[in-house]
């Protein structure tokens, strides 16, 4: 039971819906702005309020005849002089002046007292029946403020407190003439009055703010609904989505760019991941086919060692010639699985991104050391090479000899043995070494091009041709190619000969 309060208070303060947390964090910032203003708003009041009693004040003192003050007359009701070195502590509350000489409205404001301070540092009590004592400021205050005012500066209200120490706001004027001052009038009063009505405006934009957070969350929380809608069909398509169907595609136009964005980027999600699914249909066809292709090459020769083996335990194996012939042939279908299991183990490994180990290499010099080896391989057909110097770059030696071989048996197989004509050329145009293996074979159609780089492919239909391997030969010369970052190509027409095309990077 008190799992499930725990979890209902935790949902309550951190909920885990994107609506809530939108209406939730939104009102905070409201609520830290509300509060914000209400404290700015505090302090530019309160300097206001203040200023206005201060300019009450002093309209008050000024509307006062001067001379109450000033030729002597300034009544003599007590020194209240914090100064003891200027006056001394004498009182004499028996010598005040009569009250109808100095009865004003202003003398009798509750918590207001009035001060007159005279040139000698004399501080005198004017104000009539009040119960709250003035703050006193040394006589060294005193002379700075007269002089102040003598010399016409503007000075503000002060904030002091009395020795009681309740907080009073405080301003002064000159007694006597303008150019005559005979003393400095200084009037206080407390701010409790001041201070109640401050915070009797700050309690009313506070109860205002309450209730406009109220009805934000009245009106927020359903506008916030209707504006997560498109988001929430944005849920309901990825919910609905699989491998089966991702041909389904979200509006990319909704009224609001932030979901249009998401739209369009789940809809090129889709797109991607239906192209990588028909990718890999395509893939798992390709390798159950190369599966077929690759059985079936060693199905073949392993048919024909085990008849050959049947042959010779029915008895052939006592005639010489008989078991002659059955070794040689075995000897050659053994060879030709050789060949195959290797030719797969290169794919294999070309497949999983090899880090090949490069070397500075010249290419010209590379053919050059193969050539004795390609004129064997051509028997009685013209080779020629047609070789640029110093074509140097980053490769694998022996398995750019590997490419070469690969594309020049190639030739070989496609070329008569008497009248058969093959040239590599090698040269160095816009940084790119440039191999070209050209004959004057019988040529590829056109229809068989595209494929001539699949793993088992051949271009003629019958799969026992007299020469040629397994199909792999070509795929391996891709596969080789790529990893050095280049691209092979192929351009042939039928009766006129073939052109396999080799761009390497040298850099």
């Amino acid at each position: 039971m008190n799992a499930g309060k725990k979890l209902n208070v935790k949902r309550l303060f951190s909920p885990r819906s994107l609506r809530y947390q939108l209406l939730y964090r939104s009102l905070l910032i409201i609520a830290a702005l509300l509060m914000l203003i209400g404290i700015l708003q505090y302090i530019i009041m309160k300097d206001f309020v203040y200023k206005n009693k201060a300019e009450a004040l002093n309209a008050q003192v000024m509307s006062m005849p001067m001379d109450w003050f000033s030729g002597g007359n300034a009544p003599n009701l007590g020194d209240r002089s914090g100064n003891r070195s200027i006056q001394g502590e004498e009182t004499a509350s028996a010598d005040r002046p009569p009250k109808e000489r100095r009865d004003s409205p202003l003398f009798y404001q509750p918590g207001l007292s009035i001060l007159f301070i005279g040139r000698d540092g004399m501080v005198t009590e004017i104000s009539k029946e009040t119960n709250v004592s003035a703050p006193i400021l040394p006589a060294g205050d005193y002379a700075q403020i007269t002089e102040q005012l003598e010399k016409h500066e503007k000075l503000d209200y002060q904030i002091v407190d009395n020795a009681a120490g309740i907080e009073q706001l405080v301003v002064y004027r000159l007694a006597g003439p303008p150019n005559k001052a005979e003393g400095l009038i200084q009037v206080s009063t407390d701010t409790d009055s001041l201070t109640q009505l401050l915070m009797t405006q700050l309690a009313i934009f506070g109860g205002l703010s309450v209730l406009a957070l109220a009805a934000g969350l009245a009106l927020y929380l359903p506008l916030l609904r209707r504006t997560l809608t498109p988001l929430s069909r944005v849920v309901v398509a990825a919910q609905q989505t699989d491998a089966g169907n991702l041909t389904t595609r979200i509006p990319e136009s909704q009224g609001q760019e932030e979901i249009d964005r998401l739209s369009d980027a789940f809809n090129g999600m889709l797109e991607r991941l239906e192209i990588s699914f028909q990718t890999e249909r395509k893939t798992t066809e390709k390798m159950r086919r190369f599966i077929a292709d690759a059985s079936h090459e060693l199905r073949t020769p392993l048919t024909s060692i085990h008849g050959f083996l049947e042959v010779l335990l029915r008895g052939a194996a006592a005639n010489p010639e008989q078991l002659n012939r059955a070794l040689n042939s075995m000897q050659l279908e053994s060879k030709r699985i050789n060949r195959l299991v290797e030719d797969l183990l290169a794919l294999a490994k070309l497949d999983q991104a090899p880090q090949l180990q490069l070397t500075d290499t010249s290419l010209d010099e590379l053919l050059q050391e193969m050539e004795p080896q390609l004129q064997l391989l051509a028997g009685s057909r013209t080779v020629t090479l047609e070789l640029a110097s110093s074509v140097k770059g980053r490769f694998h030696a022996d398995q750019m000899k590997q490419v070469v071989l690969n594309v020049f048996l190639n030739a070989v197989q496609h070329t008569e043995e008497e009248s058969g004509a093959i040239s590599i050329h090698l040269l160095e145009q816009n940084h790119e070494a440039i191999i070209r293996v050209t004959d004057n074979g019988v040529g590829i159609a056109e229809s068989h091009l595209p494929h001539l780089f699949e793993r088992f492919y051949r271009s003629e239909s019958s799969r026992t041709r007299k020469n040629g391997g397994a199909g792999l030969g070509l795929a391996i010369t891709q596969s080789i190619v790529s990893a050095h970052g280049g691209a092979i190509g192929v351009t042939s027409r039928q009766g006129e000969g073939t052109c396999f095309q080799i761009v390497l990077p040298l850099n």
